[in-house]
This record gives structure tokens, sequence and C-alpha cells, in this order.
């Protein structure tokens, strides 16, 4: 019950710190101090507190969006295990249902973003969807992988079974599982190199195009389920890099935050030093992705 309670208050408190810890390291590697690590609980709490704005064109799909999208976001949090505890929620195959709840809150945004009648919108829908067909299967070849080796259909039991005995078995399989899962990891939260979160330019947006009709609450639901998603992601990634457990309940949770931090800066590295790809070039590089994760697969299955 105490593993429980923790791994809720950790899934709903710790993902905007993730944000700020990436901006302020970005914020270093340019030369400026950056806003603080608590700056994105503020502008959450400031989006809560004001009203709402809907364009009359809008249906309630529109307003819907939003609310599925943190909906099916909070459910996979509840599946994947943190700090080598078993998830909350686990069953036979709860890996597909894990993989689609982020294809059903894609779903929600991208008609959320049609459903305003803006062709700027359903451009950026149109690249979302694209790029997400050409990552789910990587996700899909690096569960399967890692099902195989774990001989469990169970995202828990996946996860945790993961142990340095295993990266000391099948070493290579596990370093091109790690490197496609971080190519995944980026480019579904739509960060560096495949989208900016914080561009500008309005020809290359993907994600924030389709979000720029919301506002208020609804807006902040969109800022803290990508915050969610990126933290949800980060764990399955941290669960497979970092398979470290001291036994200790309280220690093993001090490692996974720990870890967490440490992915949320070596994020910020990545977008500090490098420059976004053109889009003809993402394409080529979530194939990459792919091919390394069915690689992964075909050693393990030999």
């Amino acid at each position: 019950m105490t593993d429980i309670i923790i791994h809720c208050a950790v899934a709903l408190l710790l993902p905007p710190l993730l944000l700020g810890v990436i901006g302020k390291t970005k914020a270093a590697f340019a030369g400026r101090v950056g806003a603080p690590y608590l700056q994105p609980y503020y502008d959450l709490i400031k989006l809560f507190q004001k009203g709402s704005v809907f364009s009359e064109t809008t249906t309630w799909v529109f307003r819907a969006g939003p609310v599925v999208t943190l909906a099916a976001t909070l459910f996979a949090a509840l599946l994947v295990p943190l700090g080598r505890h078993g998830a909350p929620v686990s069953f036979s195959g709860d890996m597909i249902l894990f993989a689609y709840l982020f294809g059903l809150s894609r779903f929600f945004t991208t008609i959320a973003a049609l459903d305003t009648g803006s062709s700027f919108e359903g451009m950026g829908a149109a690249r979302e969807v694209t790029f997400s067909c050409l990552a789910e299967p990587t996700l899909f070849f690096a569960l399967i992988t890692l099902a195989r080796m774990s001989k469990s259909l169970t995202l828990s039991t996946i996860l945790t079974s993961v142990t340095p005995a295993i990266w000391l078995a099948a070493g290579a399989s596990m370093l091109l599982l790690v490197g496609a899962l971080f190519i995944i990891l980026l480019a579904e939260n739509c960060r560096i190199p495949f989208d900016d979160p914080n561009t500008h330019l309005e020809l290359t947006m993907i994600h924030e195009v389709m979000v720029l009709d919301h506002s208020g609450p609804a807006f902040g639901m969109i800022l803290y389920g990508a915050a969610l998603k990126l933290f949800v992601l980060g764990a399955v990634f941290v669960n497979v890099a970092l398979p470290v457990a001291t036994g200790n309940t309280f220690a093993d949770w001090a490692i996974f935050i720990i870890a967490m931090l440490g992915l949320a800066v070596t994020i910020g590295v990545v977008e500090s030093v490098m420059a976004r790809l053109r889009l003809v070039r993402v394409p080529q590089l979530l194939v990459g992705a792919t091919i390394l994760s069915a690689f992964a697969m075909i050693l393990v299955l030999r």
C-alpha cells in the first residue's frame, strides 16, 4: 500500500519538475540564469486559475481533447513500475494497452486540432500522426524483445525483470534497445531534434501548432499531460537503462527520482548541443530507431 501511495505521489508531482530541470540545463549551456526549477508549477497554477475561450466553430471534440489526453496518460502512468516496484495496475497483455493509451491521447489531440477548422493546425496534426506511425513500431519491437527476455506479457514484470545479469548476458541487444528507446523518448515528447517546444517558426511547428487555440485550464491540462508523458516514457527508459535494485524501498525510490532528474539533464544537454533536424530527415531517424529495436529482437530470438 505504501508503494502505491508513493507511486501515485511521484507520478503526479514530479513531471513538471523534469521540464524545469531541462529548461535550467539549456539556460546553463546558453550562459543564462534561466527560469526557476519550479516555474512549470507556477505556469500550471496560473493557467488553471484563468478562464477558457472557445471558438464558435469548435464542437465538444475540441473540449474533450485535453481531458481525454490527460486521462489516458494518467492511466498509462499506473501501468509503469517506478523505483523497481510493481505497478499499481498490471495484467497479462497490458503492454498493448500501454502503447495504445498514447495512441488514444494522440488521436484526441489531433482531432481537437482539426475541429478548429484551421488549415495551419491541420498541417501540424498531419505531421504528428505521420511521425507517430514511424515511432510506434520501435516501441512495440522494444516491448516484444523485453517480453521475450522476461517470458512475461505483463509490463510491470517486463520492466522490473531487467537486471545487471540480463545486461551481461544480452548486452548488445540491451544497448540497441536503449538507443532506440531514447530516440523514441525524444520523438514522442516533441523534443529536439524532432521538434522544438519553444519554436516560433510557424512552418516548422508540429505539436505546438495543434494546441494554439487552447487556453486556460484546457491548455494547462495539455501542458501537464505533456510533462506526464515525458515522465512515463522516461520511467520506461530508466527501468531498462538503469536496472539497479537495492532491496530497500526508500533507497530504490530515491535512486529512481535521481535517475529521472539525470535523464532530464541529459535531454537538456542533447537539446543544447544539437540543432533541429530538417523535416525530411525526421522519418529517416525514426526508421533507424525501428531498425535498432528490430535487430535487438532478432538477437534475442536467436
